[in-house]
């Protein structure tokens, strides 16, 4: 292991007390914490993602550090397990700052933390850095502190920029504003150059990658996301209809989770369940879709879907649940007939291997990643949310076969558990990394001086 290469002097030292070896994990935008407002802005699948990886990896003798930002009123520590600390490093204003431009103030937090690790005399073996904010800092502390850097883009720029503008041409020239892709593109290509080990999570992040980055095909590394298998498990059929008894759930129940950003796609989801409606009288719609306290972005959002619902006449149908805590979501989805990830683009859809790992038939879009892992008609259906038709009649498909949502239900959890869950992927990130550093000393890097 890693680990072990670089504790060997502190081993001949019999009487002296074992440090265990510190990782630095970085998510610098969003609202990270110990329990996460999940469906703040820029606050959902990352966070999580970020957090489980940290409690896994205390579990294989680690010590971590999560690395944000701290704004607001936030505090400077927190405990999120036995292990992991949250280690907030203020910059710029003590306002939010949105995820697009961040950016602007990463040299200012990267000072700040280096001063922190310094006057703490901390020293970790590796940084993994996620999102190209993240990733900026990344690459200048991991080159100032001579230790390997990993990068987790979660999405990436070029891809998002190229699914935007297929899917809103008419909108095109105001994404350079919205999004600051040219800024972002440029800044991913210098961080994966740079980078020790780039994890993708699916194929096609993989493909990206090499094709719009020109990253060399053995510095990547395919790891998916994960799930909490403590959590998300399926259960008896007296179990299911006790949660549906206390969430209220009657008739067929239709449930989505995301956040209320325009690329999940939760118009198109209501425009494609008005075809649904027309062919399954029981059918219902229930969105759990951020918080209460939206920003002027996400309330327009929010209008926009209670219009949709009222221009297809689905008021009594089609309802909005808001924020569900983590320890309820397990239950949304086990009682849930089936679960629909309908975004416009989505790198890869953590809540779906949720949901498959419950015991729920799925339908997974095909603007993302995640499809090329799954196998249509064993493990979910796949379906277009921009054809309102398709994926109508998609879901319409999997509430009348009783046989068919038993086989994507039974196959769906059997290949979650066999493939998602946080210790594999946990594991399969260590070994990644040991690999390349067995490969050639790819990993021995030298501090800049600056």
């Amino acid at each position: 292991m890693i680990i072990m290469k670089q504790t060997e002097g502190k081993k001949k030292k019999k009487k002296q007390k074992q440090k265990k070896p510190r990782i630095a994990l970085i998510s610098t935008h969003g609202y990270v914490a110990a329990d996460p407002p999940l469906g703040a802005p820029d606050t959902g699948g990352q966070v999580v993602f970020v957090l489980e990886l940290a409690k896994k990896l205390s579990q294989f003798g680690f010590k971590v550090d999560v690395l944000t930002r701290r704004f607001e009123k936030q505090p400077e520590k927190e405990d999120i397990a036995k292990g992991v600390r949250l280690i907030r490093i203020p910059c710029g204003s003590k306002d939010f700052v949105p995820k697009e431009y961040l950016h602007e103030y990463i040299p200012e937090w990267v000072r700040r933390t280096l001063e922190y690790i310094r006057s703490n005399s901390l020293e970790y073996i590796f940084i993994n850095s996620h999102y190209w904010d993240a990733g900026i800092a990344g690459d200048s502390l991991a080159s100032r502190l001579g230790i390997p850097h990993v990068h987790t883009p979660h999405s990436l720029g070029a891809w998002k920029k190229e699914q935007m503008e297929t899917d809103y041409p008419d909108s095109k020239e105001h994404f350079e504003e919205k999004y600051n892709f040219s800024c972002r593109i440029r800044n991913e290509t210098n961080i994966y150059r740079n980078a020790d080990l780039v994890i993708a999570t699916t194929p096609i992040q993989v493909d990206k990658l090499e094709d719009e980055y020109s990253v060399p095909k053995g510095k990547i590394q395919m790891i998916p996301p994960g799930y909490d298998d403590n959590r998300f498990f399926p259960v008896g059929e007296p179990s299911r209809q006790a949660a549906r008894e206390m969430l209220d759930f009657s008739g067929e129940v239709i449930f989505a989770v995301s956040r209320l950003a325009s690329n999940k796609g939760l118009d198109l989801l209501i425009d494609a369940f008005a075809v649904t409606a027309e062919r399954r009288e029981n059918a219902k719609l229930v969105l759990a879709i951020g918080h209460e306290d939206r920003s002027e972005s996400e309330e327009a959002i929010y209008q926009n879907l209670l219009e949709l619902r009222s221009k297809h006449g689905l008021e009594d149908r089609v309802s909005f649940r808001g924020f569900i805590p983590d320890e309820e979501l397990a239950d949304y989805y086990r009682a849930s007939d089936l679960f629909v990830l309908s975004s416009r683009y989505e790198p890869f859809g953590m809540t779906i291997i949720e949901a498959m790992a419950s015991g729920t038939p799925t339908v997974v879009t095909v603007h993302g990643g995640l499809y090329r892992v799954l196998d249509y008609g064993v493990h979910t259906l796949f379906a277009d949310p921009f054809d309102r038709e398709d994926l109508g009649i998609t879901m319409v498909k999997a509430l009348r076969y009783r046989s068919l949502r038993r086989r994507l239900a039974k196959a769906g959890a059997e290949l979650a558990r066999s493939r998602f869950t946080w210790t594999g992927i946990a594991q399969q990130m260590l070994n990644a990394l040991e690999s390349r550093q067995n490969d050639a000393q790819t990993l021995q890097v030298k501090p800049r001086d600056d």
